[in-house]
């Protein structure tokens, strides 16, 4: 039995209800009309992209990116659909775009005895009006400037009368419309398959490129220009990302990566091994893990990634699934050698630059001579202080869940996991340190995670993939800014640099604390709690990112950077050109909170001198 075709005037009834409905109340539209049919409008914009065909090729995916496509299996139907759109969306926003895009037969360029990568077409076709020119001429400019990594593009006029790629919605009436092909250059010769990477540069530079032309357009024909072509994108996350995020989050909730490889028994481990005369490895013990890793891999690889229909959340959302596998990897490999090979994969190496760096600090900042340790506040006060400084966030943002717990489990200090801090039942810690570590700790990692929170999708909560390195140089800042930025404190984050160089060059537990307590100063307690952060698990390399991501955050306040968009949530360094462009869509709010340290009267000439360029060694003040 042959389906049934969708009478057009069914779905333009529909449509016109729902153009009303996004007119009077913003009501985005999600219509779907049977046959693979869809028309989806996030808020009136001034342009319309159409897709008539296959849904398994790039300019499908190139046009469901958009913020208002069309995507129609017949062409009639596309036709009627569009002209109603384009009247409508006329009417309310002064001039109207429809970009027909689709693709060409075949590679014309592609042979397989040429030695070099020849350029591939693009064909585009308008009308004749300034406007439509302009749009032309800015998505031929942005598509052939675009960089390429494996073939660049030819741009060229599409001849309706030559080929058979013709403009398939002609009869628009008087509507602007741009026609785009292009050749299907992602495809492997005489087959069905496709190469992913170059799928996905095709789909981002057509959606670049169209949103320019857009942009192009508006200027053309006199009417208010965007700030930026990418604040013509997507303002609402459809239901797929919803569901992809919190089937992420769901896994990442199912463990707690840093407690599963610190170890429960560190102040016993010391004891043995100072009774040892420091030359035995001591035996570390962890918690059981509560979950099977195959099990959670099995899950983290059921969530589809593919119907995202938004090229960058695919990314970012994909680079955490990657990272998260990579942890899961780690948790099966701990207290194995492919432990530290995983953790080098996930926090890199030890860069020369850095590990100068971390000399340069350990020699030129004085040594603390050994001595018997000062009493200092136990894990009640610095919890109570903690409850304090949270009661007052929560006063200003009511949804500050944190709670703080005492654990006999920790190495002494304190660690944030998710929306707890957790303070260590052998904290001792010099009352003159207090006010550091609690905006290291609160005003920055809980800050930004229920920041992120806020923001929608959980992910910017828990964290970008990579984020770890500039949270722990923001939060090393924060101990600066309210003035707690000892030698002691910036020879110990030097010592971690050191240490994790040691560990990746195969040296032992006992070498690494020999070079710490010998070579550079460090007192015996000191040289073994920063060993036995390194070497936990079997050998971690995340301790090289707190000096790391300092340099970083110092480096992007000397260039003019602002510190506002970190505190939108977890973030990376790496990922500051993604957000700029998620906040320009309008699918980031501002940061709810601010860190309080930051409006102190202390805080604002040491922020001016970061600002003007320091080196992390000028931090230190007592």
């Amino acid at each position: 039995m042959k389906p049934k075709l969708v009478e057009p005037a069914a779905p333009l009834a529909q449509i016109e209800s729902d153009l009303d409905a996004l007119f009077r109340d913003g009501k985005p539209i999600r219509r779907e009309f049977g046959n693979g049919n869809r028309l989806h409008v996030d808020r009136p914009l001034p342009f319309l992209c159409v897709h008539v065909g296959s849904h398994q090729d790039a300019a499908f995916h190139a046009v469901s990116a958009n913020a208002s496509y069309l995507i129609a299996a017949d062409i009639g139907l596309a036709g009627e659909v569009a002209r109603l759109v384009a009247r409508r969306m006329r009417d309310h926003c002064g001039a109207f775009l429809m970009l027909d895009i689709g693709e060409l037969a075949e590679d014309r360029f592609l042979t397989e005895d040429i030695p070099f990568l020849p350029p591939f077409e693009i064909a585009l076709a308008c009308g004749d009006t300034v406007a439509e020119r302009a749009a032309l001429k800015r998505f031929a400019t942005a598509a052939s400037a675009r960089e390429a990594k494996y073939r660049t593009p030819r741009v060229e006029e599409l001849n309706p009368t030559t080929r058979a790629e013709a403009r398939l919605l002609d009869d628009l009436g008087d509507a602007a419309c741009l026609t785009v092909r292009f050749a299907p250059i992602y495809r492997v010769p005489g087959t069905k398959r496709v190469y992913p990477e170059l799928h996905d540069l095709i789909v981002a530079n057509m959606v670049d490129s169209a949103l320019q032309a857009v942009s192009a357009f508006l200027r053309a024909s006199r009417l208010e220009q965007p700030a930026t072509h990418r604040s013509l994108g997507r303002r609402a996350y459809i239901d797929a990302v919803v569901r992809a995020d919190r089937a992420l989050d769901n896994v990442a909730s199912a463990f707690d990566f840093l407690l599963a490889v610190t170890p429960i028994n560190a102040e016993p481990a010391w004891l043995e091994f100072r009774a040892g005369g420091f030359e035995r490895v001591p035996a570390l013990l962890y918690r059981p893990l509560e979950f099977e890793v195959a099990a959670q891999k099995r899950t983290l690889y059921s969530v589809s990634l593919d119907h995202l229909e938004d090229p960058l959340l695919t990314k970012l959302l994909s680079e955490k699934q990657q990272e998260l596998d990579l942890q899961l990897s780690m948790l099966a490999a701990r207290e194995t050698p492919r432990f530290v090979e995983l953790g080098r994969a996930l926090y890199g190496s030890v860069e020369p630059s850095l590990a100068a760096r971390a000399r340069t600090i350990l020699e030129r900042l004085p040594r603390v001579a050994s001595a018997a340790r000062q009493k200092g506040l136990d894990a009640d006060a610095v919890a109570a202080a903690a409850r304090d400084m949270i009661a007052g966030y929560r006063a200003a943002y009511p949804d500050f869940d944190a709670s703080v717990e005492i654990r006999g489990d920790l190495p002494a200090g304190l660690l944030v996991s998710r929306n707890r801090l957790l303070v260590s039942r052998d904290t001792n810690l010099p009352s003159e340190r207090l006010t550091a570590l609690l905006s290291h700790e609160i005003g920055v990692h809980l800050l930004t995670y229920f920041n992120g929170d806020a923001q929608g999708l959980a992910i910017f909560r828990n964290g970008l993939a990579g984020y770890e390195g500039m949270q722990e140089g923001l939060a090393v800042l924060a101990e600066y800014l309210v003035g707690g930025m000892t030698a002691a404190r910036l020879r110990l984050i030097a010592a971690r640099v050191i240490a994790c160089q040691t560990m990746l060059d195969a040296a032992t537990f006992e070498e690494a604390f020999r070079i710490l307590h010998r070579d550079f100063g460090l007192d015996d307690h000191s040289a073994f709690n920063v060993v036995l952060r390194v070497y936990r698990g079997g050998g971690l390399a995340k301790d090289a990112i707190y000096l790391r991501g300092l340099a970083q955050i110092l480096d992007h306040l000397k260039n003019g950077g602002s510190l506002t968009p970190f505190w939108i949530g977890k973030i990376s360094a790496a990922h500051f050109g993604p957000i700029q462009e998620l906040n320009a869509r309008g699918l980031l709010r501002a940061p709810r909170l601010e860190p309080a340290f930051l409006s102190s009267d202390s805080a604002r000439p040491r922020l001016k001198k970061a600002m003007a360029g320091i080196d992390p060694i000028d931090m230190v003040e007592t």
